[in-house]
Order: structure tokens, then sequence, then C-alpha cells
């Protein structure tokens, strides 16, 4: 019998082998009393299973308060249980492998750290219909990271001063833009004026240059909503939707991803309240599997020396997880987006820590704020990244490029 697995990081003052058992049973046949029913043959058939626990030792005050007291110690807990629980569905995958977990009073402390499906569950799920090899055939840029940008002031614009904005920023030689998470169908810059006063501007490059920027144009909403502004973005011409996860949850994705026909670009705006505790919550990996399954086909994973909390070790973590295979043969690969505080001098610790140029590297004051206008800011980007695959230095390159000495200059 098929079965998906949950690996946690558990803090309890519970012996371990009590609490693992009761997380199991919580979260699949059993409650907190044997009931009438609960039979031997039905636990074979639908109890979780403990696959896997191991003392990483004692730990200090609990994450979460009403915990039982006592002395605390930390466990690696890998669950099972078969996939018959709850059939091809992302919703009811979440209910179990993240529903009443954090209340037990035998849990001080719990993170959600991956997920892990059989072949046949991928298979029945939608995944990234474009993914990098979509995107890159859409953009037309291969053989390095599409050099992208954030219409900022993130809202406040009418339609018409965003594409005068896009207006520059094609010229500038950018490869993908996108709204900001917080510009969606208000009555200063409503969806449908939007839309169509970007993409003429668009076309009209395109007719000119042969170059059809990547916009991703954000249509979070209900899910007709979405379903008509991704049609109104189709029949423009555009190449791109993009959607922010925990505003439309997973029903709201799969429900998208199915009727799309353009890449989805999924923000993940909100993010910090998930995982921000280190004992609390989800890591990436294992949050963004699901939305890889329900078909987001490019996600943010910050940037390193970025202007929120994370780690440039957890930004790489993530990226990696989104290039790793769901299954096989059902990659369902996403293309990692770089954004947040991002310049010309992030791409050399990128490239040098990731080594893969699949990815979308998004930066706002890194374009618009370069002392030499945006058409240098592209090119310092460019040139940073072309220099970093060459195993040259920020020194050595900004010699030879005027953009990125500026950039240096501006931005060191």
């Amino acid at each position: 019998m098929a079965r998906f697995e949950a690996e946690y990081l558990l803090e309890t003052a519970w012996p371990l082998e009590k609490a693992a058992a009761v997380i199991a049973g919580e979260q699949s046949s059993g409650t907190f009393r044997p009931v009438p029913g609960e039979t031997e043959e039905l636990k074979a058939r639908s109890a979780a299973r403990v696959e896997a626990l191991e003392d990483l030792g004692p730990c200090p005050g609990p994450s979460l308060p009403g915990a039982a007291e006592g002395p605390l110690r930390r466990a690696r807990l890998v669950l099972s249980w078969p996939v018959a629980n709850t059939g091809i569905s992302l919703p009811n995958i979440l209910a179990t492998v993240a529903g009443n977990l954090f209340e037990l009073n035998a849990v001080a402390g719990l993170r959600l750290t991956d997920l892990r499906f059989p072949a046949e569950f991928v298979a029945g799920c939608p995944r990234p219909a474009f993914g990098i090899d979509g995107t890159r055939a859409l953009s037309g840029v291969v053989g390095r990271p599409l050099i992208g940008t954030i219409i900022k002031p993130s809202i406040g614009l009418s339609a018409a001063e965003t594409a005068a904005m896009v207006d520059m920023l094609c010229s500038a030689g950018i490869d993908f833009i996108k709204d900001d998470e917080l510009q969606a169908d208000g009555a200063v810059c409503p969806f449908e004026d939007r839309v169509r006063a970007v993409m003429a501007v668009i076309r009209d490059h395109a007719e000119r240059t042969g170059k059809k920027v990547m916009y991703a144009f954000n249509l979070t909403g209900e899910v007709d909503e979405m379903r008509a502004r991704h049609d109104l973005v189709l029949r423009e011409g555009g190449t791109c939707v993009m959607a922010s996860a925990n505003s439309v949850g997973l029903t709201g994705l799969l429900a998208l991803r199915r009727h799309a026909s353009l890449p989805i670009h999924l923000h993940r705006n909100g993010w910090g309240y998930l995982s921000r505790h280190p004992g609390l919550g989800f890591d990436y990996a294992a949050w963004s599997k699901l939305w890889r399954l329900a078909g987001a086909d490019h996600m943010h994973v910050n940037g390193l020396a970025n202007k929120f909390c994370e780690t440039d070790e957890s930004v790489i973590a993530s990226a990696q997880s989104l290039l790793q295979p769901l299954a096989e043969p059902h990659p369902g690969i996403a293309m990692p987006v770089f954004a947040s505080g991002q310049t010309a001098l992030q791409a050399f610790g990128t490239w040098a820590a990731l080594q893969r140029t699949d990815l979308i590297f998004a930066a706002g004051g890194g374009i618009m704020a370069h002392r030499d206008g945006p058409a240098a800011g592209v090119q310092s980007l460019r040139d940073a990244w072309e220099a970093a695959m060459a195993g040259l230095s920020l020194e050595q390159a900004a010699r030879d490029s005027a953009a990125l000495a500026a950039a240096l200059r501006t931005y060191g």
C-alpha cells in the first residue's frame, strides 16, 4: 500500500515514544481514549506509523506555551500514512501533516521539515506546467538567469503610470517584470486597465525588437476572478500570471493551475508567520512541495544579504529544494525567484552557492536606484552574472564594466 511521509523536529517533555504515538494516533485512526470500532484491522489499514524517532538530546524552554512541563528533549520524528487515507488531495494532506498537532500538550515545539510522496501520488497532482524550460521558452532567455524587477512604488501608480514604467524597463533590456503582491485590482489601478495598458507597451517593444518581456500580473482573488483575469492576460498576449499562495490557498492554486495556459508565479508573502520561529511551523522544503504539487512554476526564496531576517544559508537551501525532483519520473521542479534587496553585488555569492542559472533574479532598487539609470542597472546585473560564471571577482569585473563599477559605488 502506497504511503506518504512527513518529517518533524519535535520538542516534548513526554517520553519520546509516547509523544510520537500520541501524534500518530491524533492524526490518523486514534483519539485520546480507545473507542469502539478501532480494531486492529482498522489500525493496520489506516493508522499512521512511526518510521523513525531519533533522540537529539535536551533542549531549553518550550517553543509553545501550554505544553506539559518537565525536562524537554528534541527528536527527529518521521511519520507515514497510507495514501488511501486522503486520496490525491493536497488540502487533506495538509490537514493530516499539519493539523491538530501544534495544539497537543505533549508537543512543546514542532516543525515540519520535509514531505515525501510516492510517484503515483505525484503523478496525480497538476505540478508545474512550465517550470524552468517553459519559462525560458516564453522569455527567450537561455544560459543565464532572467533579470527581473518589481513595479515600485508597490501600489499607488495608475495603469498609465505603470505602463510608462514598463516602457522604460523594456527599453532598458529587462527580461521579467512583476506586480507587487499588494497590487491586484484596486480602484487606482484596476486589473483590466493595467493589463491592457502594460501589454500594449510590451507588444510594441516585441514587434520592434523581437524580445517579449515576461510580465507577471497579480491576479490574486477569488477563483472565478482569477480565472477571468488569467483569460484576459492570455487574450492580450501576456506570458505569466502571479498569485499569493497564502491568500488563495491550495484549493485556489489548484483551480487556477487546472484552468491556466500560462506560467504561475507564486509569491510567498506571509511566509514569516509560518516559519520565523526555528522550533515551529514549516521548513521551506516541506511547504514548497505542496505548492509545487499544486502547480506553481516560479516560487520566491528571498535573496542573499536580504532586507528580512533570513540567513543566506536558508535562502540557498530553499532554492536548492525547488530544484530537487518530487519523485521520478515526475520531477515537478519550480524556478527559484531571488528577490528582496538584491543588486549586482549579490550575483557573485548566489552563483558561488547555487552553481545554477535556472532562476529569476529580481532587483527593485538594484535596477531603479542605479546612479546611471535603469538601463545601467539591468546591464550591471547581466555583467555581474556573466563575470561570476566566468570565475571573476566583483572587483575584477568592475574594471571592465562601467555599469558594474557604478553599481559597486552605489550599493557597495
